[in-house]
């Protein structure tokens, strides 16, 4: 894990202080609200609907057990004794008082973190494969790229007032734990035909009111030259991005109205006028990163006679391992998902109490690594599979051992209207009502992979446009309804969802999706997931269950 040095460590501390000057000016009524705002935004304070809410940046979702106790404390002392892990891998605190919110960073430099550019038009929280220097299949660990982009973006006095916010996202692997594809920048390193590492560059994805997925505007990018070529890529969007307009502003409208070739061929352009060798980081600087993501792995027998007798013996525990555990590049070791999704209860939450049990689980079997996955989940990315019974039983003794990872009930939810105050709807209901409905885990696993992801508006927070099924909160004179898409996928398959049908009330979600359910069930061919039995029908099966009363 990187560690900060004297300088970051100064400079966020002085940033926090700087922060209890302008808080303090606030409120003693020296500057008006209007004139705080901006100020709070570049510090990760949002004014929602019934306090401030802190938005606290975890690089690409990589804590350990002394960052994470240090969050489950600020969230019992500051806050309601929870918090809330989002799409974007931070950590949302939603009752925040504004006189605590420069001592809440205060504590967080103390282990070297903080909320900068967690909000505002700049480089936001760079995200990776949570998997990242655990799993077999990718090619190098992303996080050393994603730190690397950490420093140069933050602050960069360049990119600091962007025409909207910006986001990157990287992974390593084939498989596409990353969602690449709907970010304004998706990284995905590929093998050249000399063996060398470099990136697909994909640009201009986003979901929101106008979805992209990103096209590939550069097959291949040396890993050397990754940051002079993110520079000329944000310099043409900085320069032609629009700002005269909130909702055209995004760099996917950019690539889209010149269309990905030519958007392609102004940033070479730009490229090629980049003094590069000014711009990369030399080979030193990126082995100091490295260093700092090298994990001790232990020699071990690449099977667990104790693993294999708890399978053997309990069949709960066999459950969770089929659906929880994952194999691990290293032998003997495997990745356990941690579910935050106990159907009930609220997608992504957290309390203070599990935290501190994952933040002691990390410390003592997980080589002192937690890691946010987008999915609102926790990840213990380097368990000995013979702790793997003790860990299942600390888990499940804290409710958090629910063997539902990519099943039914493991719904993305954003905050939605309970909180937020550009939400149309509600979303957290939405998705206790479904996941309740499934709860039976032998007949979530009889469903088998299926993605359900909600949003409270079309800011897409909960990443609706790819879900298997996508659902939307819409305002209709007052009421809250929803409206249904089939057929999304934010990974390899990227694909965005077909709207099902005219948007529903509240109290005919749950049943809607029961009748999907009913008809992939029905029509799926040898063992296809949801999303294949979508893409073979089309979606007149289901709209056919969903809307037979209105006929």
């Amino acid at each position: 894990m990187y560690r900060y040095d004297v300088i970051d460590r100064e400079f966020v501390a002085d940033r926090a202080a700087e922060f209890r000057h302008q808080v303090n000016r606030r409120l003693a009524g020296e500057i008006t609200e209007d004139q705080f705002k901006p100020i709070r935004l570049l510090n990760g304070l949002y004014l929602q609907l019934h306090a401030y809410m802190l938005r606290i940046a975890i690089p690409y979702g990589t804590l350990n057990g002394k960052k994470l106790r240090k969050l489950a404390w600020i969230a019992s002392t500051y806050d309601k004794g929870y918090g809330h892990f989002t799409t974007r891998t931070n950590l949302q605190l939603h009752w925040i008082k504004l006189k605590d919110a420069p001592e809440i960073l205060e504590h967080l430099a103390e282990v070297e973190m903080h909320s900068m550019q967690t909000s505002g038009n700049t480089i936001r929280n760079v995200t990776a494969d949570p998997y990242a220097g655990a799993t077999a299949d990718e090619l190098d660990d992303p996080r050393v790229w994603s730190e690397a982009i950490r420093q140069w973006s933050t602050l960069h006095p360049e990119f600091s007032f962007l025409p909207r916010k910006f986001k990157i996202a990287v992974t390593a692997a084939a498989k596409d734990r990353a969602a690449t594809k709907i970010y304004d920048i998706g990284l995905a390193m590929r093998r050249g035909r000399g063996g060398e590492l470099g990136f697909e560059v994909m640009v201009g994805g986003g979901l929101g009111r106008t979805p992209y997925l990103g096209p590939t505007i550069r097959e291949f990018l040396p890993t050397r030259h990754l940051l002079s070529y993110l520079q000329a890529i944000l310099r043409v969007y900085n320069r032609y991005g629009r700002r005269d307009n909130i909702w055209k502003a995004r760099i996917k409208i950019l690539v889209a109205s010149l269309g990905a070739e030519e958007f392609a061929r102004q940033v070479e352009a730009e490229w090629e006028k980049t003094r590069k060798e000014v711009v990369d980081l030399p080979d030193t600087e990126l082995a100091r990163i490295r260093g700092w993501f090298t994990p001790g792995f232990a020699k071990l027998n690449p099977r667990s006679e104790a693993f294999e007798a708890a399978k053997a013996g309990d069949p709960r525990f066999a459950r969770w391992a089929r659906h929880n555990v994952h194999p691990h590049k290293q032998p003997g070791y495997a990745i356990v998902d941690v579910s935050l999704k106990t159907p009930g209860e609220t997608p992504g939450d957290m309390t203070s109490a599990q935290m501190e049990l994952v933040a002691d689980l990390a410390e003592r079997y997980s080589l002192d690594e937690v890691r946010v996955h987008y999915t609102q989940n926790l990840i213990l990315p380097h368990v000995r599979q013979d702790d793997l019974p003790a860990v299942y039983e600390a888990l499940k003794g804290a409710g958090l051992a629910t063997p539902n990872i990519d099943l039914i009930t493991d719904i993305i939810a954003c905050p939605g209207l309970d909180y937020c105050a550009l939400a149309n709807a509600r979303a957290i209901p939405i998705a206790q009502q479904i996941a309740t409905r499934f709860a039976d885990e032998e007949k979530a696993e009889l469903v088998g992979e299926l993605k359900i992801k909600i949003s409270g508006c079309i800011n897409a927070c909960g990443h609706h446009h790819v879900g298997h099924i996508g659902i939307l909160g819409v305002d209709k004179k007052g009421e809250e309804f929803y409206q249904v898409t089939l057929g999304g996928s934010g990974e390899e398959d990227a694909a965005l969802g077909q709207i099902l049908g005219p948007a529903l009330p509240a109290d005919k979600v749950a049943p809607a999706v029961e009748q999907m359910v009913e008809v992939y069930m029905r029509e799926r061919k040898d063992g296809e997931r949801f999303l294949d039995t979508f893409r073979r029908t089309g979606v007149a099966p289901f709209k056919e269950a969903v809307y037979a009363d209105a006929h």
